[in-house]
C-alpha cells in the first residue's frame, strides 16, 4: 500500500516538472506565433528564453524553422512529452501502444496551449481591472497571449457600458475546448489502448 502513495507522489511530482517546463516552452512558442516582439525588452520573457535555450538551442542548429513556425520547439514538447507520459505509465506498470500514446501526447499538449491561453485571459483581464495604467512584464505576455483569442469575440460583442464581456467569452470557449476536443482525444486514447 506504501507503494502506491510513492508511485502516485512520484508521479505527481514527474507530471508537474515537466508540465512546467512543457509549458515554458508553449508560452514561448506561442508569443512566436503571434508574432510578439518582446523576447528583448520583456525581463519575464527574456527570463523564458533563458530557461528554455538550454534545450531548444541544440535542436535548432539541428531543425531550422519552416514557414514561421518553430519545429525545434514543436518536437521538443512532443518529445518531452512522450518521456513524461512513457516514465508515467510504466509507473503504473503497463506501455500503452504507439497509437494510444500518440493520442495522450496530441491531447496533453493541447490541453496544456489551452491552458496557457486561460492563464492569458484570465490575467488580461485581472490586470485591465487592478493596474489598467500600469506597466507590467506578466500583464504585457498576457495581453499578447491573449488579444488573437479577444479580438475576434471583440468584434461580434462589443463592449457593454464601459464593460468589456470578451474574456468571459473567451474562457467559457476555452473550456469548451477542454470538453469538447482534449477530453474526447483522452477517451479515444483509452479505448484504443
Amino acid at each position: 500500500m506504501a507503494a502506491n502513495y510513492l508511485v502516485t507522489a512520484l508521479s505527481y511530482l514527474i507530471q508537474t516538472l515537466m508540465s512546467l517546463y512543457i509549458g515554458a516552452i508553449m508560452v514561448r512558442f506561442l508569443l512566436h506565433v503571434v508574432g510578439a516582439d518582446c523576447f528583448y525588452y520583456n525581463p519575464l520573457a527574456r527570463a523564458l528564453v533563458s530557461f528554455t535555450n538550454p534545450a531548444l538551442r541544440p535542436l535548432r542548429r539541428m531543425i531550422p524553422g519552416y514557414k514561421g513556425v518553430d519545429w525545434a520547439a514543436v518536437l521538443l514538447m512532443l518529445g518531452l512529452q512522450a518521456v513524461e507520459s512513457l516514465i508515467i505509465s510504466v509507473l503504473y506498470g503497463y506501455l500503452p501502444a504507439p497509437l494510444p500514446l500518440g493520442l495522450i501526447i496530441t491531447a496533453e499538449l493541447l490541453r496544456i496551449a489551452v491552458y496557457v491561453f486561460i492563464t492569458a485571459v484570465l490575467l488580461q483581464w485581472a490586470f485591465s481591472w487592478l493596474m489598467p495604467q500600469q506597466y507590467n512584464p506578466v500583464a504585457e505576455l498576457a495581453e499578447l497571449l491573449a488579444e488573437p483569442i479577444l479580438k475576434p469575440v471583440r468584434r461580434y460583442l462589443p463592449a457593454m457600458g464601459g464593460f468589456d464581456l470578451s474574456p468571459m467569452l473567451a474562457f467559457i470557449f476555452l473550456n469548451l475546448t477542454l470538453i469538447l476536443l482534449v477530453d474526447p482525444l483522452f477517451d479515444l486514447a483509452r479505448s484504443v489502448g
